[in-house]
């Protein structure tokens, strides 16, 4: 299993897939129908393929989660990356994926959250979170910078995706992006002018969901290796199914499962 893959249509909701072997499985289509998932006990590092009791950050064995770049810290932090400094796990990779411009951003995605993404995973990295809306508001050169940025921004953003409100789809607070925005460049155009962004573009996601959970009961298959259900909806990489569970997608890259549809 890895993470679903999403294509953002000119209208309508978000397009799934979920790759099957050779195959790719439409998720779309089989909303509404019952969807069952068996783990088989087998666990495959997403970089080398080696076969691991534990999967760490999201898909590794233990040696790539110490050395892979994919699993740097700096995925998560940005303000610890260093290969502006000439400093990686992997200086040819960080020169495709750090050294290239960035995106520090405002997503509702249950709430208002700042984070940072590489130039070309917009609006997939917003899709990942769940987000319904999103807009850009600084741009740099390196994801060191970029990281910067989102520090000073959280003293006033959160930086986390409230998951469960974003999977019940409630939202105490309407915000307005465009407001948001322009208090953000506020706050650290001081520091930051250079980078802000000018662009007022909001981009709007919607998800294929017939039915949202009235509170989540998040399920996965190291303690629950059998999971079945009728399929409600997608969102962010979660699976909604009835009866209030949710299923993250990612959190089981490399779990060797199989799934069925009725």
């Amino acid at each position: 299993m890895l993470k679903m893959k999403s294509i953002k249509p000119e209208s309508g909701s978000i397009d799934y897939y979920i790759n099957n072997g050779d195959n790719e499985i439409y998720l779309n289509e089989k909303i509404g129908k019952k969807i069952s998932i068996s783990f088989k006990n087998v666990i495959n590092c997403i970089k080398c393929g080696r076969k691991t009791k534990t999967s760490f950050s999201q898909g590794f064995c233990y040696p790539c989660f110490k050395t892979a770049p994919e699993a740097d810290p700096a995925i998560i932090k940005p303000e610890l990356d260093q290969s502006h400094l000439g400093i990686s796990r992997d200086m040819e990779w960080a020169k495709q994926n750090m050294l290239v411009d960035q995106y520090v951003y405002l997503a509702i995605s249950g709430g208002l959250k700042v984070g940072v993404t590489k130039h070309n995973n917009i609006p997939y990295r917003w899709i990942d979170q769940g987000a319904t809306e999103g807009i850009i508001i600084a741009k740099t050169p390196n994801r060191y910078t970029a990281g910067q940025i989102e520090v000073k921004l959280k003293d006033i953003f959160a930086d986390k995706t409230n998951w469960r409100k974003m999977l019940t789809n409630k939202n105490d607070i309407v915000y307005n992006l465009l407001e948001e925005k322009n208090r953000a460049h506020e706050y650290i155009k001081e520091d930051f002018s250079e980078y802000l962004y000018t662009d007022n573009t909001i981009t709007t996601i919607n998800y294929p969901v017939e039915q949202y959970p009235d509170k989540v009961k998040s399920v996965g298959l190291d303690k629950m290796p059998e999971i079945s259900g009728i399929l409600t909806g997608i969102k962010g990489q979660y699976l909604i199914i009835d009866n209030n569970l949710v299923f993250n997608v990612r959190k089981h890259n490399g779990y060797l499962v199989e799934m069925n549809f009725e």
